[in-house]
């Protein structure tokens, strides 16, 4: 059963009221993260309001962390020098008690990959992972197909999925798709906002990791700062598809309408949903 929930049924505040307390205070977020989309990731993260840092060297990383709000763990051009650098940083995250977002780029794609993330998990407390169906059915021991950093088919139920996923590491869970999906272990949130485009351009998955670390920052409820992080992606894609010709200028409009988003526009379009 499902239904479409408000601030009254599950007592939390719209996803504007939490963009707003981002727009405020002005989270520091520290990202490891990959150099295919690192650009991207900064740029969105100022869009929202928040600080991007990118310090990679394991002789700063712990350092940056210790100074930051947030952090981000990005596999998708991974090293060994890098998880090392990730490591590090996470167990700093971990004694300062500020949420760290694991984004599962290509796990499954490779051994390499694979067993890095679960390295990462293994290692440190991880508050948020993120990734495609594909990549979090492999992380959760689930038959799945990954080619590249795409998702080609996931066996198996995938709110069952993310649930079991986040109980095994006591996480919140992001599943992202044309419906993304959310789960503390306990809830189910399903995100039907966005927009085709957003798929015809490259680090919208990336960006998302930044969006939704920003907000875990200043909301303590992992999994109402992914759905709102999330669905306020989702609402600039939309807007941003209304008038762009094409990816170029889409990308363009979106991170326009992003830095742009009001109170009534996301109050109104946000699509977030409870599943029981």
């Amino acid at each position: 059963m499902s239904g479409v929930f408000s601030m009254n049924d599950v007592s939390m505040n719209d996803a504007y009221s939490v963009l707003e307390k981002v727009r405020s205070s002005k989270p520091l977020v520290h990202h490891i993260t990959n150099w295919v989309t690192i650009y991207d990731c900064a740029n969105v993260t100022r869009c929202v309001g928040a600080l991007p840092v990118m310090a990679h060297a394991k002789e700063e990383a712990g350092d940056m962390t210790g100074i930051s709000n947030a952090l981000v763990l990005n596999i998708g051009t991974l090293t060994p020098s890098l998880v090392k650098s990730m490591i590090i940083s996470a167990r700093k995250a971990n004694d300062k008690g500020i949420p760290i977002v694991l984004d599962a780029v290509g796990a499954g794609a490779t051994k390499f990959r694979t067993d890095k993330a679960l390295e990462i998990l293994e290692s440190v407390r991880i508050d948020i992972i993120k990734g495609n169906a594909g990549e979090i059915a492999t992380l959760a021991g689930a038959k799945a197909e990954v080619r590249g950093v795409e998702s080609a088919g996931v066996e198996g139920d995938k709110n069952d999925i993310a649930k079991a996923l986040a109980r095994r590491y006591k996480a919140t869970v992001v599943m992202t798709g044309r419906e993304d999906i959310v789960s503390d272990g306990r809830s189910v949130y399903v995100v039907s906002n966005g927009h085709p485009m957003m798929g015809a351009i490259v680090g919208t998955g990336c960006m998302a990791a930044s969006v939704i670390a920003a907000f875990a920052a200043v909301e303590k409820d992992r999994a109402k700062a992914a759905a709102f992080a999330l669905a306020c992606l989702g609402i600039a894609g939309e807007l941003a598809a209304r008038t762009a010709k094409g990816p170029g200028s889409f990308k363009e409009h979106f991170y326009d309408e992003l830095y742009g988003l009001d109170r009534r526009k996301t109050c109104r379009m946000q699509k977030i949903k409870t599943v029981k």
